[in-house]
């Protein structure tokens, strides 16, 4: 059979890649040796999480302390954005939101190439350095003479160099502990995976959302100076109480079989295979990222919206992390449904459903918009968002990492997060544009059309997840592995300069192993 999208003359039977196909499950290790990886992996992601979530509650105090020089600056918008371009990189309304993205999508690419052809270890415990020494530079930002200006621009390049580290735990991370989950127990591969990458991002949006709630509390709002700081400061402490367990890590088995850190890569080879697979799983991410971080920009601003101008800043903050909150039910009951019914069908379906909620409350959204009624808009919201992370949330980044061989997983992933990050720049651009553009005159308007292209590109995403989308099995890593070895021989490439251990055989390696670790 011909296969037109990745450029091959025939695709492998099944039984030649069951044929060539290696296991990575070791059952020399504990459950807790083949676990722990996973959590040093992927956990990291909780830091992305608070710290992009965080800065939203941040830019609020701060645009209460310095009313006109905030607003009037570009750090409103760039702030927020400027952590996500070193994202872009290495992957929620400020100026320090929106540089944000962008930086990320630079940690996302860098990141993404250092993990497949240096090290997936060493290059998650760098990215990790980074966002420790930023945070704390974040944290303690100043400005020359304590001017306003001077803070807003040292906030803003420290949150820049903090997003290529925060970008970096993408690929680096992610990709890690998608191949350490092949050692365990099929059945239960996807759901650890999530339960460790975006169930921590969700985690992290959700306790950001709390932190800022009790820290005014207990400064009161006459000490925003104070609270902000603490906030940011609080962000220091989960990559930091990660690192010893990263310098403890060892590379993933099938990374130590597959990778091209020693030889050289066969670019041309590499894009012909799977070029249309990236492109459909980039469209995704960059939808889904879109809607999500758009809408966490701006919920804060829409709460206050409903709740008025003489609420306490706490009780607005409160209302968010309720909000926040309907990430986590659906993000864990997502871990589940991706081990029963397939990453591909869980991303689809549920996506849908969000599309055909987001409508209704497009529809709806002149009586859900009314302060009296601030408890439906919450709980109809909050479902929308559950959806969202069901599916897309909890499945894009499994999907970007296990449908791609080893050998190039981290370039492939990050290509993708990148793209998601690119979907979040402009959503966070174009949607608080739109937003801004009708709330004062049309407050309806205002909430009701980022909500009907948020829901149009929901049904977008599920034809295209649905329809082009590779089937995702339990043992998916060494089924891609496999075919892209046959690829690779078939087109002349020696197979046997893969692995970092270049020329001996699976068992040589997997003895070799076990040798030092007796030792």
């Amino acid at each position: 059979m011909v296969n037109k999208h990745v450029g091959i003359k025939e695709e492998p039977s099944p039984e030649e890649v069951a044929e060539r196909q290696h296991s990575i499950t070791r059952t020399d290790k504990t459950k807790w040796q083949k676990l722990w990886p996973v959590i040093a992996c992927g956990a990291g992601l909780f830091s992305d999480g608070y710290l992009n979530g965080v800065i939203g509650s941040v830019g609020t105090m701060l645009a209460i302390i310095y009313p006109k020089q905030y607003t009037n600056s570009p750090a409103q918008s760039n702030v927020a954005s400027i952590a996500f371009v070193g994202t872009l990189v290495s992957s929620k309304r400020t100026m320090f939101e929106s540089l944000a993205d962008q930086v990320q999508q630079l940690g996302n690419l860098i990141f993404g190439w250092l993990s497949d052809h240096w090290s997936r270890k060493w290059s998650l415990f760098w990215s990790t350095i980074i966002i420790i020494f930023f945070s704390i530079l974040c944290t303690g930002s100043y400005g020359a003479g304590g001017s306003a200006s001077g803070l807003f621009a040292a906030l803003t390049a420290y949150r820049f160099f903090l997003g290529v580290g925060i970008g970096g735990e993408y690929p680096a991370g992610s990709v890690g502990c998608a191949e350490s989950t092949g050692e365990l127990k099929a059945g239960t591969r996807h759901r650890w995976f999530i339960l460790f990458t975006d169930v921590q991002i969700d985690l992290g949006f959700v306790v950001a959302a709390i932190v800022p709630m009790i820290v005014v509390l207990i400064t009161g709002e006459d000490n925003l100076r104070t609270a902000w700081r603490v906030c940011l400061g609080l962000g220091i402490i989960p990559p930091l109480s990660l690192l010893y367990l990263r310098i403890k890590l060892d590379e993933p088995e099938s990374f130590k079989k597959e990778s091209m850190a020693k030889t050289k890569t066969p670019w041309m080879l590499c894009i012909k295979f799977y070029w249309f697979r990236l492109m459909i799983v980039s469209t995704i991410w960059l939808v889904y990222d879109f809607s999500a971080y758009a809408f966490g920009i701006f919920s804060s601003q829409v709460l206050a919206n409903l709740l008025g101008g003489s609420e306490a800043l706490w009780v607005s903050f409160g209302w968010n992390t309720l909000l926040t909150f309907f990430y986590m039910p659906g993000a864990i009951a997502g871990a589940w449904l991706s081990d029963w019914v397939g990453p591909r069908n869980a991303l689809g379906y549920s996506v849908l459903a969000q599309g055909i909620v987001g409508f209704i409350m497009a529809g709806t959204y002149k009586y859900l918009y009314r302060p009296e009624n601030v408890a439906g808009f919450v709980i109809v919201y909050g479902i929308f968002i559950a959806l969202g992370e069901l599916g897309p949330g909890d499945n894009i980044g499994l999907i970007a990492s296990k449908t791609c061989a080893t050998a190039v997983r981290g370039k492939y992933y990050g290509i993708a997060a990148a793209f998601g990050k690119v979907g979040a720049f402009i959503g966070s651009k174009t949607l608080i544009i739109l937003y801004n553009h009708y709330a004062e005159n049309d407050p309806i308007k205002a909430g009701q059309y980022p909500f009907f292209i948020a829901s149009a590109l929901c049904i977008f995403s599920a034809v295209v997840s649905l329809t082009l989308l590779p089937h995702i099995g339990q043992d998916t890593i060494e089924e891609e592995d496999a075919r892209f070895r046959i690829y690779l021989e078939s087109h002349g490439y020696d197979v046997s300069t893969l692995g970092l251990y270049a020329g001996e055989s699976t068992e040589q390696i997997v003895h070799k192993h076990a040798d030092k670790e007796a030792a």
